[in-house]
């Protein structure tokens, strides 16, 4: 396979024709006073077979001709326009076609919340702000509630945080870029995602699979990217205010400002906070842990388009404090002693970050990138008697070109990325110290026939100080057999230095003894981990009783040819060790989308989990993993009243048996029982500036039985707050405004 992936990309890289004149473009419409892409809208030269489509972003680029200098734009629901070119590149919007008969209706076609591209080669989904608004989306950990895509879940009973998967392996084995920059990695991986603040979020792009070589090499089941608020197009004020009847409070205040001609400046303020002692199954614990947030975020926009420059400056602070343990827990009295158990997890985060770009006036398809970012995250925490600190410092820059070969079928990405990272690790009474720096190249190439046919196939070499040389290929490859009908496949590798701690910190919340068996050579004694990723996706739409249908079924598997096994299956030990055999894991989602005109849609997803791996103990399941989940999401809009409107959303999850680790707690051999999630939330719409939202999580009140082991005697070395298969509290109420001007 290695050996095909590479004769492949020499073979597509060698042939170059001359270049020819371009323009270039993108298609947007309004709606509700807001900017959004047209993809899949038709350009073509007038009186000519020559054409394109838009990309995912309204993207276009053409070839110029001497037949015509008449440019057709045209898209089903919207006014065709035609354009004598005077300049490139061009940014138009299409009007809607509000034309109404008896004989004919025309029907405006709406802008999904979650688009799905039918042109990229790589099997990416685009969820916008629209779509955070459904649910209490106060985080990124929390944006995926209504998403098939990513599985939610808690990941202990102490410190209330969702923890997210992907193909049924958890965050770090996706690369969670901010703006293409890696952002959740290291020292936050197991609360990055509560730092970032759901409204600041424009939209997110999900791939699934491999991802792309450009950002690195880190990725195996996908990659989550997040864009950021921008200033320039971000409103001048917005303002959001969340409470629950559990005490959670949240205001959120964004302010943008246009301070000079070319220059923008947005100031993105964040604080929540609860404060509410609550143990509703009453084992004397906290049921949410006692929390305060501060978090600012200041960004500069400088766009010249004329001279094709555009480039961002962005600083941010966060502040945050957890508290954890029994009601009666007091850390200014009991910390550091066995009177009550208690934690406390105290976090300073500090991120700055430069993007520039730079597009070629006369050659629009032509363009450099540049990305730097400096981040410090210092965590001090004691869980108990057990302490864990980590302080880690990163430098991440990124330099990339972008270009055709020959015309604009035949595309190509090169570039360079280099990266230091240092940590100061505190393991109970055992410091881990170390710096890592890596540098890459990689290679990039894109066919896209603008019709049935794409495909993008990279590779990138890299030099690590701890991990040595390596190479990274990755492919994808779309196919459009049938109008509407997209089949993708897909295949590559990734690889990583797993941060055993950092990303298992709800080890600490047991009194399990640490093992580490250090079969290995490198960080901790353990080698990297190291997988490759294959995937197939299939896409059909069509028409059915006057909505639009979409069918999905994806299949991927990872197979890891090393893998750190995180190992819980001796009672109160937990161990780490690199894999001796197999390890994979096989992901099944069939789905289905449908809307009709613009006030349905329904959502239902099946998904099936096969992840085993050689444990000492055998060849197992892995432990709190659902074999099977199904979704369903349906949403109700109702028509736009001088300017007022109703929204309703509806999310149901019925998750599947898991197996459970024998503890005191749990007999060998033991599953969880099957139980459902249900959420929901309705928007009242006054006008375009205001309105409030009042919705409910686990409606049915699931809650877990004794989720904390040995609560009675947290000291014991039975102690475990770890062995969590749904939620620890019940049904919670919460309300909120949302003010725009």
């Amino acid at each position: 396979m290695k050996k095909f992936i590479l004769t492949t990309l020499s073979i597509l890289t060698v042939s170059f024709i001359n270049a020819q004149e371009t323009v270039s473009g993108t298609i947007l419409y309004k709606l509700k006073g807001d900017d959004y892409p047209l993809e899949g809208a038709n350009v073509y030269w007038l009186n000519t077979n020559k054409g394109t489509i838009t990309n995912f972003s309204g993207d276009f680029i053409i070839e110029k001709t001497q037949e015509s200098d008449l440019l057709v734009i045209s898209y089903i629901g919207f006014l065709s326009d035609t354009l004598k070119l005077k300049s490139s590149p061009i940014i138009h919007f299409l009007k809607p076609d509000d034309s109404n008969s008896l004989n004919e209706v025309t029907v405006q076609k709406k802008r999904k919340t979650i688009q799905k591209s039918y042109l990229a080669a790589q099997n990416i989904m685009k969820v916008s702000s629209e779509e955070l608004l459904k649910a209490a989306c106060c985080n990124l950990s929390e944006s995926f509630e209504t998403n098939p895509t990513i599985d939610v879940n808690f990941s202990d009973a102490l410190t209330g945080t969702k923890q997210i998967k992907m193909l049924g392996l958890e965050s770090p084995y996706m690369m969670i870029s901010e703006e293409n920059i890696p952002m959740i990695r290291g020292a936050s991986q197991a609360y990055g995602l509560t730092f970032i603040p759901g409204t600041w979020i424009e939209s997110i792009q999900i791939t699934k699979g491999v991802g792309s070589v450009v950002n690195g090499f880190e990725s195996i089941s996908g990659q989550i990217n997040t864009e950021l608020k921008k200033p320039f197009s971000d409103l001048p004020l917005f303002v959001n205010l969340f409470g629950s009847q559990m005490g959670r409070l949240e205001a959120n205040v964004h302010t943008n400002k246009k301070v000079f001609d070319r220059i923008s400046m947005g100031l993105y303020m964040h604080a929540n906070s609860n404060n509410d002692r609550i143990d509703q199954n009453q084992d004397t614990f906290l049921d949410r842990p006692l929390s305060n947030q501060i978090n600012i975020m200041n960004r500069w926009q400088y766009t010249n388009p004329e001279k094709g420059l555009v480039s961002f400056f962005t600083w941010r602070y966060m502040q945050d404090q957890k508290q954890m343990g029994v009601l009666d827990f007091d850390p200014l009295k009991h910390a550091g002693s066995n009177t009550f158990w208690g934690s406390e997890i105290k976090t300073n985060r500090l991120d700055l970050s430069f993007k520039a770009g730079y597009v070629f006036p006369d050659l629009p398809y032509q363009s450099f990138g540049f990305q730097s970012a400096f981040s410090t995250h210092d965590q001090d925490s004691y869980y108990g008697l057990r302490i864990y600190d980590i302080y880690h410092e990163s430098l991440y820059n990124n330099l990339l070109f972008n270009s055709i070969i020959g015309n604009t079928m035949n595309k190509f990405k090169v570039g360079v990325n280099f990266s230091y990272d240092r940590y100061v690790e505190r393991v109970d009474n055992i410091n881990y110290n170390r710096i890592d720096r890596s540098i890459g190249t990689f290679f990039e190439y894109t066919y896209d026939n603008n019709s049935d046919i794409s495909f993008s196939g990279g590779l990138r070499f890299d030099s690590h100080n701890r991990m040595g040389s390596f190479i990274t290929p990755r492919v994808h490859f779309r196919y459009n057999p049938l109008e509407n009908f997209v089949l993708r496949i897909s295949s590559g590798s990734g690889r990583k230095i797993a941060n055993i701690f950092a990303e298992n910190q709800k080890i600490f919340g047991t009194n399990r003894t640490i093992n580490l068996l250090q079969n290995g050579s490198g960080v901790y004694g353990l080698d990297p981990e190291l997988a490759w990723n294959y995937g197939l996706s299939i896409l059909q739409s069509f028409r059915f009783l006057g909505g639009d249908i979409e069918l999905v079924a994806d299949y991927y598997i990872t197979d890891f040819q090393n893998q750190i096994i995180v190992d819980w299956e001796e009672s109160n030990k937990i161990s780490f060790y690199n894999l001796e055999g197999k390890s994979s894991s096989k992901s099944l989602q069939l789905g289905l989308d449908f809307s009709y005109r613009e006030f349905l849609t329904l959502s239902a997803a099946y998904k099936n989990y096969i992840i085993k791996s050689n444990y000492n103990s055998g060849y197992l399941y892995k432990p709190l993993q659902p074999k099977n989940i199904i979704f369903f999401n349906t949403g109700l809009e109702s028509t736009i009243n001088n300017g007022s409107q109703w929204k309703w959303d509806l999310t149901i999850n019925l998750i599947g048996d898991q197996r459970l680790v024998k503890t005191i707690r749990d007999a060998e051999n033991l599953t969880s029982p099957k139980y459902n999630l249900i959420n929901s939330q309705i928007t009242r719409v006054f006008s375009n500036k205001f309105e409030i939202y009042l919705g409910a999580e686990n409606i049915g009140n699931y809650k877990q039985i004794n989720p904390i082991i040995s609560s009675e005697n947290p000291f014991s070395p039975n102690f475990d707050s770890a062995q969590i298969y749904a939620p620890i509290f019940g049904r919670m109420i919460y309300s909120g405004l949302r003010l725009k001007l």
